[in-house]
């Protein structure tokens, strides 16, 4: 008898469950103790992270309103300014994230400019706390008067809406990087998980790298299929990132970055920041995602207004727990990409506030000292551990500025 896809997702779920103590072992194991030396180093280091949705939560729980939901005091999300500074964070990329349906409801530049409008407000909200940076020397400066520094990256090429003049006016207003896509074909480029449409990028699509490298924005490879990952690093002559992705080796879902390209980021010079999702760093909870792809697209689609989508997948989540894991399984990532890249291509971009489940010991944007003592306990040196809590995420960033000032400006279309 043959199974049909719910009964198949519910025979690997109770398989896993059967593993799942074997997954979150670690978590009965002792915790990481911070000690003096890893407070020291982290205090040090620039905390750079490359991948925060507070944006979209203030969108969905506070109507976009400070006054709604006040970050300067403790709050039930996994981003407030007491846990940022308990966390050591010195610079921000906020995420200007519109969900991909708005190709098909419309909306989407409107939306993409209010996240924009959100995260600038909330840096005049909170001014002795944050401050904004366009560039690889204001996130210095800022970092070194105790301020944190904000950056915005856009999740997903819809925003443009097929436009370099929108992709122009987000870099005039503040933005560093785009993902090239979301959780759907933008009809230039190829997300993960789904049918190939463009198989890569087509011309328009290389056109928008171009672009990119023409003014500085860094080109993000998070969400992206493999031959977009390809396409982008055949055309890009700034260093790529990913902004929020894994290693596939080591958990097999598509949203993770496989060796091939792993070894290509390190010959463009580009960083791999990586996300602390339990659905995407846990090997065991990445292959029950992975089955569940298509039927929360399904789920998505059923339900275009956002606030019922939100209800529909946690009730799918409560049905389909996933394994957190610990910050163990962070650090194997780590050490994968250190070992097919090298430690010069490796960050954080935790996407925080963005997920659901997250592992123990990484539960909000408090937890970076206990990522710093655990590269301490690998026996990574303190100069390698400030190059991934941020030393290679600033070059990056000060790379693609120096290869925009190299090209030749030309007449905007």
């Amino acid at each position: 008898m043959q199974l049909n896809r719910a009964m198949w997702i519910a025979a690997i779920a109770m398989a896993l469950q059967l593993q799942s103590l074997t997954a979150d072992s670690s978590s009965n194991s002792a915790p990481i103790l911070v000690s003096e030396q890893a407070r020291r180093i982290h205090k040090e280091a620039l905390i750079f992270d490359g991948h925060n949705d507070l944006p979209y939560e203030m969108r969905k729980k506070a109507n976009l309103s400070f006054k709604e939901l006040d970050i300067s005091k403790p709050t039930k999300i996994h981003t407030d300014i007491p846990r940022l500074h308990a966390g050591g964070v010195g610079a921000q990329f906020w995420a200007a994230y519109v969900p991909s349906i708005r190709m098909t409801t419309g909306g989407a530049a409107r939306e993409t400019l209010e996240q924009i409008d959100l995260i600038h407000r909330m840096v005049e909200e909170y001014p002795d706390t944050f401050a904004f940076a366009r560039t690889a020397a204001d996130v210095e400066t800022i970092r070194a008067d105790g301020k944190i520094a904000c950056l915005i990256g856009i999740e997903g090429g819809h925003s443009i809406e097929k436009s370099l003049a929108l992709l122009r006016t987000y870099y005039q207003l503040g933005v560093r990087y785009m993902t090239l896509t979301h959780s759907d074909h933008v009809g230039w480029a190829d997300a993960t998980g789904i049918k190939p449409d463009s198989n890569g990028l087509t011309d328009f699509g290389k056109e928008v790298v171009r672009e990119m490298n023409r003014l500085g924005m860094l080109v993000d490879i998070s969400h992206v299929s493999p031959a977009t990952m390809h396409a982008a690093l055949d055309v890009s002559v700034a260093p790529v990132i990913a902004s929020h992705s894994s290693a596939y080796a080591v958990a097999q879902h598509p949203r993770n970055v496989p060796d091939d390209v792993l070894r290509r980021v390190k010959e463009n010079g580009g960083v791999i920041m990586l996300n602390f999702y339990s659905g995407f760093i846990v090997p065991e909870a990445a292959t029950l995602l992975a089955a569940e792809m298509e039927d929360l697209r399904r789920l998505r689609a059923m339900h275009p207004r956002d606030e019922d989508y939100i209800k529909a997948r946690k009730e799918w989540r409560e049905a389909h727990p996933l394994p957190r894991g610990s910050i163990e399984h962070l650090i194997k990532h780590l050490k994968h990409v250190v070992a097919v890249a090298g430690i010069d291509h490796v960050g954080l971009g935790a996407d925080f506030d963005g997920v659901d489940v997250l592992p123990h010991q990484l539960e909000n944007v408090s937890c970076y000292p206990a990522v710093t003592q655990a590269m301490l306990n690998e026996g990574f040196s303190e100069s390698d551990i400030k190059k991934v809590l941020g030393g290679n995420t600033l070059r990056v960033l000060r790379a693609a500025e120096a290869v925009a000032a190299g090209l030749k400006p030309k007449n905007p279309k």
